[in-house]
């Protein structure tokens, strides 16, 4: 059963933001940690133990704890171009015109994103700036409960499109056999992606992250993954790029009485089926469409094969919050910055300016969520857990880096060495001024 909340009650629990990198460790993956990293070990000191090991020895450390976490003794750290070949033809007809389909409207949505090269004269010879891409990126794409296909595509795609030269993907071996899943294999050919690493967590981050002799070292990392993951993020920041730190995945809806409670309660049950920690909230001034939504979540619910994930969420992280009115809705989604912000009123797009920070919005009931996992086109690695106030998905953007062009003429750059001079005075920098005052 989900509960229906009123905003003060809303505020002092679901809407509360809780600091998803630290967060409440479950007895039995303690005793995991304390098993492989000495007692008292947290998540934190783990990855710090394992990015060490990778950093001093390399392909050992890779192997080492692969079998260790994955339970799988490899062979080789690199999955044969053969083998990504040829998976195409191992997977369902139906399920590779789906990935393509995903794949061109994807592509076709970054292709549209600008990146300007600029000049002006108008400032004295030549002022502007240049875009190039980055030159080596690690697409991490998760394995967890179930692989999933579409992090791929949804990461390696915009690299394609902004030109990034060299894309490599990690991803975890299959537990048992030790396997990629052919699934995975194939879209990566699909997408055009021939270079992929055995490895999952930490350890992929690492290798990534710093090289070792099978997997060189690449310039940024992009991709959610687990809690684990994102600490090894977060700890090589600075050796190499990143996207982001993704926690739960979340999505919040803003609707009126004119919403259908059994499609509204279809896409919170698709968000909370992700994961015990997923957040799934309506917000809406409309008791009667509360408990209609109160009542499909629990029809709905007995039909999913992940209905006690679906239940733990719903429990602790989900809720109907009673809004006074729509604006009040719309605020309270706005301060929450959910990584998705479904809006399903009777004028949806009269909201839109309404919720500044959101990492997406779907616009309409036929526009839900699922559509952006998946096929809509823009890249569903969005910012979480409130990030979304600073953040923006994955994008072109994230693949390249822009250099500034300064070529000044002989009168500008004289000039405009008088007024650089002083500035340096003022900061005691003798050394400034000297080869500013060489100009004038």
């Amino acid at each position: 059963m989900i509960n229906i909340l009123n905003v003060p009650e809303a505020k002092n629990s679901i809407l509360r933001r809780e600091d998803s990198l630290e967060p409440v460790v479950p007895s039995a993956l303690q005793a995991s940690l304390n098993k492989l990293f000495g007692e008292g070990a947290t998540p934190e000191t783990a990855v710090t133990t394992i990015l060490r090991d990778v950093r001093q020895q390399g392909d050992a450390a890779l192997h080492h704890w692969t079998e260790m976490i994955d339970g799988v003794p490899l062979t080789s750290l690199q999955v044969d171009k053969a083998e990504i070949e040829t998976a195409v033809s191992r997977i369902p007809a139906d399920l590779r015109e789906a990935l393509e389909l995903a794949a061109s409207r994807i592509r076709d949505f970054h292709q549209r994103q600008p990146l300007p090269n600029w000049q002006t004269s108008e400032m004295g010879g030549i002022i502007g700036q240049r875009v190039t891409p980055i030159q080596r990126v690690g697409v991490y794409v998760p394995g967890g409960t179930a692989p999933l296909p579409s992090s791929l595509l949804m990461s390696a795609i915009p690299a394609q499109v902004a030109g990034v030269p060299e894309i490599v993907v990690a991803t975890p071996p299959g537990r048992g056999n030790g396997r990629i899943p052919d699934v995975i294999l194939a879209t990566a050919a699909i997408a055009g992606i021939d270079t992929i690493y055995t490895l999952g967590g930490a350890q992929a981050v690492a290798a990534l992250a710093f090289g070792t002799e099978s997997v060189p070292r690449v310039d940024k990392i992009v991709g959610p993954g687990n809690l684990f993951t994102t600490l090894a993020k977060r700890q090589v920041y600075g050796i190499v790029g990143i996207d982001g730190l993704y926690g739960p995945t979340e999505t919040v809806v803003v609707a009126d009485e004119t919403a259908d409670p059994a499609w509204v309660a279809a896409d919170m049950l698709a968000q909370a089926e992700h994961d015990v920690l997923a957040t799934a909230i309506l917000f809406t001034p409309s008791r009667a469409l509360a408990e209609g939504v109160q009542v499909e979540i629990a029809r709905q619910m007995e039909m999913l094969s992940r209905s006690e994930i679906i239940a733990v969420s719903l429990a602790n992280q989900g809720g109907i919050v009673l809004t006074a009115d729509l604006d009040e809705a719309c605020q309270l989604a706005s301060d929450f910055a959910a990584e998705h912000t479904c809006i399903a009123t009777a004028n949806p797009t009269a909201y839109m300016d309404k919720i500044p920070n959101a990492g997406g919005l779907f616009i309409g009931e036929r526009s839900f969520e699922v559509l952006g996992d998946y096929v809509a086109g823009p890249s569903h690695v969005m910012p979480t857990n409130g990030t979304a106030r600073f953040a923006s998905p994955l994008n072109v953007l994230d693949f390249v880096k822009i250099s500034s062009i300064v070529q000044l003429d002989d009168a500008t750059s004289a000039q405009l060495s008088v007024a650089a001079a002083r500035i340096a005075q003022a900061e005691a920098l003798d050394g400034h001024a000297n080869a500013a005052k060489k100009r004038i």
